[in-house]
């Protein structure tokens, strides 16, 4: 046995505070709108696929250096090591090496001699040209797409050796066109031909001069060629060049250095040619600094040797005019304190005298120096006392004998330097040594494919986003049934939800797949259905003060579905035993014939007009106990139609052949139908459809029929998205929820 179990589930409505963020209601929306949602994001994910298509991948190459002043193997001031070791030693200068990395004196070189500020390449179909040619494989030239041959298009290519230029065409982009046999012309930006050539073969005219080595490429193809400045291609190369340098850990003395490019094969070139050319002026620049001092040590030789030579002929002439002069063992011990102080003086005076040409007198340097002097020549006075006290003869001896072994020892010692910066000068190492030479990665580090399609991914979502809170905003729809009642005072009768099954069904009405059908009838569970129960119920309240029990049903606006409301409300008043009859008066665009498979002729128009009687407009349908009277043929005045004395008594003799009388107008707003028809009914009840109508819509419509003379009773919602509100409100609606289920014996 089986029995029909009918369970009733009323939600309440929820409250929503302002200013509270309804995580539901976002959810809701984002649902609604998942179809926008999708195709922005997936618009933007395409438009990263596509740059990482066309984006031109940049490598990084990277060397390391070495640098310590200890390396030094000779030149400058490197050759008196035991005088500079009076002064202290130099603190480690890595960041002035960096600096120097960073500098013209480096950079310039590579730019001269890799040909950098020449600027040397085919022109590419605008956005997927480049791309195209990138990725051509082969020995052969690609075949140019819709006959552009002007374009390159893969496999071109073309290796400038000079170019030079007057001061006015600098920065300016020349056009160079390929032609037959290795020719070639040259244009400026005004199309002026400024020279021609051949491959191989330099070619000059006035001041501008082009010599170009390789040329591949069809004839009329062009090629872009640009004398930049130097110094505009080394601040590229700092900036957007990607040339860096940088220390690896503190005072290590370690430097990193790298470069980026779009050229793997020219990229270790340039990084290896600038790390070269840093440890050749580094050791070049130790050579010079010992050839100025080599030259500045020879210069003092000949003058030494001459005050040696004096020296030893005055010893020799005193020792033959008095005989022996040997010197006690204290005085020799003065002697050699003598010797070594005044050797100390003046080497440190010479070195001085060198540091003159490049510090002032305040410099640190040149202060310890004099500082030591000053300490030197104290020393000597307290020595120049014990002199003093010897016998006359003694401290002249003592005299001749110490200038002579000075100056011998400073010969000597000047002459062995000057021979070991000699020796230097030829084998000088800098301070400076390559560690790594410049490496390329095997891939490139940009663009980063994933990073790229999950950020456009993201910023796909955070648009369309934005795209509906712009549509949003400027769509101020009703989309809850509780405003209407808080705003206009009218209450909601019914809430109908909205129904995939009519859907389909309206659809095959329109195709003519089907004659005739009604969604109460043919799908009886469907959840539209049992909210139009529950409107019948609500109906039979709000008439009974009526006069008449006829029911009006319209809407502000077009397409709200009131006529789905009139047939399906009727087929379910006359399912509980009523007598119903639904008059179409939309005499204008009345379509309710075609849901019940009739024709439009014998309705309203013909009995109004006075050619059809009552009982040739009435039609019944297969529904039991409903009727309908079709709108009959359009009239040309449908107003002045409706006016006519013969509309209300149709409506009276309906009135008493039928228990409800349902009548479908026209929207208010668009047409004054409605509010003709509606002196005649009981009741009227608007239609509004779930975001559809702006709320100062809904209230012209109920202003219009007060205008007339009509009471509006209330309002049915039509077609909620009641997934949406589920999530909105927290599985909390308007509309009653009716399940049948079958129990088992």
């Amino acid at each position: 046995m089986s029995a029909d179990q009918i369970s009733t589930a009323p939600n309440p409505i929820a409250e929503d505070s302002d200013d509270e963020i309804n995580l539901g209601e976002i959810f809701a929306t984002l649902l609604e709108y998942k179809w926008l949602i999708a195709a922005v994001t997936f618009f933007a994910t395409l438009l990263g696929a596509f740059y990482l298509y066309i984006a031109t991948p940049v490598y990084q190459a990277d060397a390391m250096l070495q640098w310590d002043d200890k390396m030094v193997g000779g030149g400058g001031l490197g050759a008196l090591k035991d005088m500079s070791a009076l002064l202290g030693g130099d603190a480690t200068a890595t960041a002035g090496q960096i600096e120097i990395l960073n500098s013209r004196m480096v950079l310039a070189p590579v730019v001269d001699k890799l040909r950098l500020d020449v600027l040397a390449e085919p022109k590419y179909f605008p956005l997927l040209g480049r791309a195209m040619a990138r990725r051509h494989d082969g020995s052969e030239l690609a075949p140019p797409l819709f006959g552009m041959s002007s374009f390159a298009w893969g496999g071109e290519q073309i290796k400038v050796e000079t170019l030079e230029v007057p001061k006015a065409l600098i920065d300016e982009p020349l056009t160079l066109v390929a032609g037959k046999g290795g020719q070639y012309q040259v244009f400026d930006e005004d199309d002026n031909k400024l020279l021609e050539g051949g491959v191989g073969q330099p070619a000059a005219k006035g001041d501008i001069h082009l010599f170009v080595s390789q040329l591949t490429a069809r004839p009329g193809t062009r090629f872009k060629l640009v004398k930049q400045l130097e110094q505009d291609v080394i601040d590229f190369l700092e900036g957007q060049g990607g040339y860096s340098v940088k220390e690896r850990g503190k005072q290590s003395g370690i430097i990193e250095v790298t470069l980026k490019h779009s050229d793997a094969v020219l990229l270790p070139v340039i990084l290896d040619e600038i790390i070269n050319g840093y440890v050749r002026q580094n050791v070049e620049y130790h050579s010079v600094e010992a050839e100025k001092t080599l030259k500045f040590l020879e210069s003092q030789l000949p003058g030494l040797k001459v005050q040696m030579e004096s020296a030893d002929a005055a010893f020799k002439h005193y020792r033959q005019s008095k005989g022996s002069a040997d010197l006690a063992l204290e005085t020799q011990g003065v002697l050699t304190s003598i010797v070594d102080v005044d050797k100390q003086t003046i080497l440190l005076q010479q070195q001085r005298d060198e540091l003159r040409q490049q510090f002032t007198a305040e410099h640190p340097r040149m202060q310890a120096m004099d500082s030591q002097i000053a300490r030197l020549k104290g020393k000597r006075g307290q020595l120049d006392g014990r002199v003093g006290s010897l016998p006359a003869e003694q401290q002249t001896a003592l005299r001749l004998q110490r200038d002579l072994e000075l100056y011998t020892k400073l010969y000597t010692e000047m002459l062995n330097n000057a021979q070991q910066l000699r020796v230097s000068k030829a084998g000088t190492v800098g301070e400076a040594r390559i560690i790594d030479p410049a490496a390329v990665a095997s891939k490139p580090i940009s663009p980063k494919g994933t990073l790229i399609l999950a950020v456009s991914f993201i910023l796909g979502l955070l648009l369309s986003v934005m795209v509906i809170w712009v549509i949003r905003s400027l769509r101020v729809m009703v989309e809850d049934p509780d405003k209407i009642e808080k705003q206009i005072g009218l209450p909601v009768y019914a809430t109908i939800p909205h129904s995939k099954t009519e859907v389909a069904l309206a659809h095959d009405i329109k195709a003519g797949k089907n004659k005739g059908g009604l969604l109460a009838i043919d799908y009886p569970e469907d959840d539209v259905v049992e909210s139009l129960r529950s409107l019948r119920t609500t109906i039979h309240f709000a008439l009974l003060d009526a006069d008449k029990g006829s029911l009006l049903i319209t809407g502000p606006s077009p397409g709200i579905g009131k006529s789905f409301i009139s047939k399906n409300l009727g087929a379910v008043l006359a399912q509980s035993g009523k007598r119903v009859a639904i008059v179409d008066a939309d005499l204008r665009k009345g379509h309710i014939h075609r849901e019940f498979g009739m024709q439009r002729e014998m309705g309203v128009s013909e009995y109004v007009s006075g050619t059809a009687s009552l009982g040739e407009i009435v039609k019944p349908t297969s529904v039991p106990g409903l009727s309908v009277i079709t709108t009959g043929q359009r009239p040309p005045n449908p107003s002045e139609l409706l006016m006519h004395a013969h509309f209300g008594e149709l409506l009276d003799q309906l009135g008493d052949l039928f228990d409800i009388l349902i009548v479908d107008a026209p929207p208010i707003l668009a047409v004054s139908d409605a509010a003709i028809i509606g002196r005649h009914t009981g009741a009227t009840l608007i239609v509004a459809r779930a975001g559809k109508h702006p709320i100062r819509e809904i209230e012209q419509a109920v202003k219009r029929f007060n205008q007339a003379g009509v009471q509006v009773k209330g309002f049915v919602f039509n077609d909620m998205d009641t997934v949406r509100q589920r999530y909105r409100y927290g599985y909390h609606g308007y509309v009653y929820n009716y399940s049948y289920k079958k129990e088992k014996d």
